[in-house]
């Protein structure tokens, strides 16, 4: 009867992931690191890791609304511009961008592969 119980959770765990996955992919562009490049200074950079991660090192010109306090800076992210978004390895920026999406905001973009992937320039806070 465990086995059952177990196999029922593993399986509602796998359709509810793939379920957000599809969901974020429909209302979150992934970009590669060239087109992340070619469009997040006309729009706002933001990293939604934890601000301990952030002042290891972020891309140039991101703000840090960390995903734990998004909810309640929502107001600091523009409706009216586009929203690059990106995390370690994209997991946060996905939860991210359903927060925003319930909020209104449309244009949103996410780096491939996250921080972890970028070979760009970087800032470290010392």
């Amino acid at each position: 009867m465990a086995l059952y119980v177990t196999l029922g959770i593993l399986a509602a765990f796998i359709v509810y992931s793939v379920i957000m996955f599809i969901y974020q992919r429909k209302i979150l562009t992934t970009l590669t690191e060239e087109e992340f490049r070619a469009g997040y200074r006309k729009a706002q950079l933001i990293d939604v890791r934890e601000p301990k991660e952030y002042e290891g090192g972020h891309i140039l010109g991101a703000r840090n609304i960390p995903l734990s306090q998004m909810k309640m800076r929502i107001r600091e992210v523009r409706q009216d511009q586009p929203v690059y978004i990106y995390c370690q390895n994209t997991m946060r920026s996905g939860r991210a961008a359903q927060m925003l999406k319930r909020k209104g905001y449309t244009q949103l973009y996410q780096l491939k592969g996250g921080f972890k992937q970028w070979g760009g320039k970087i800032r470290t806070k010392n």
